[in-house]
């Protein structure tokens, strides 16, 4: 399996409660429609220290997309569930990197 991981960050002035809202009501609810998409999580995260000062960057976001194949999420890319997402995200937000990997193993959930 294929894992996506954008780093997320939001638009000046949307507020992190719009856009956490929408992942949980919206984005989580719209993942059954993506036939090659496996899992799905969003994760806020605080950036690293600076200085010994803890929250020093913006909060931020970080996605993890789980699919069967990069082939197959791109055909549900074009699919219009998923241009709906891509439409409604870019109203809040933006993905300032991406790394594409294999999982090793199935690795481990309790």
């Amino acid at each position: 399996m294929t894992i996506i991981v954008h780093r997320i960050r939001l638009l000046d002035g949307v507020a992190p409660d719009r856009f956490e809202t929408w992942v949980r009501d919206v984005d989580y609810a719209t993942c059954p429609e993506l036939p090659s998409v496996r899992s799905f999580s969003v994760q806020r995260v605080i950036g690293p220290a600076v200085d010994g000062q803890a929250g020093a960057e913006p909060l931020a976001y970080v996605e993890i997309i789980d699919v069967s194949s990069l082939a197959d999420f791109e055909i549900d890319m074009q699919s219009p569930p998923f241009r709906k997402l891509v439409s409604d995200f870019d109203q809040m937000a933006e993905v300032v990197s991406e790394t594409v990997g294999n999982r090793i193993g199935d690795g481990y959930r309790a």
